[in-house]
């Protein structure tokens, strides 16, 4: 119960922070492009990366902090991060074809529910 709470509050940390960060690009860059998104998710995948790394090669990196910073913060913070880890270990481990088939599931599949849900919506909503 104690992993879940601090995993709960490490999560509202990671959307605060994405927020902060939304805010910010589009006041310092604008907003005729997606830099708030494009920044998070870079972000996270750079933070993401050295935590597992960190946590396979030293002390420095507990498997408990790993769990608050990679499920809690990070997990609200951006998904995206876990995805191009989990890319990059495929790429790592010789799969490029699992690789390859990660990246376009996610993006074939993520458009497309895009599109149901949009459909769906003005289904219920709007009739047509």
């Amino acid at each position: 119960m104690q992993s879940l709470l601090l995993i709960g509050i490490a999560g509202a940390l990671g959307a605060v922070a994405r927020y902060g960060i939304g805010i910010w690009t589009m006041r310092t860059l604008g907003s005729h492009f997606a830099f708030g998104t494009l920044a998070v998710n870079v972000l996270g995948c750079l933070l993401l990366g050295f935590l597992f790394e960190a946590e396979r090669n030293t002390s420095l990196v507990s498997p408990s902090l790993r769990l608050l910073g990679a499920v809690g913060f990070l997990g609200a913070f951006t998904t995206f991060s876990t995805f191009g880890y989990e890319t990059f270990r495929y790429l790592q481990s010789g799969a490029s074809h699992l690789a390859l088939l990660n990246v376009s599931a996610n993006l074939v599949l993520g458009l497309g529910a895009i599109w149901l849900g949009w459909a769906t919506s003005r289904w219920i909503l709007i009739g047509s």
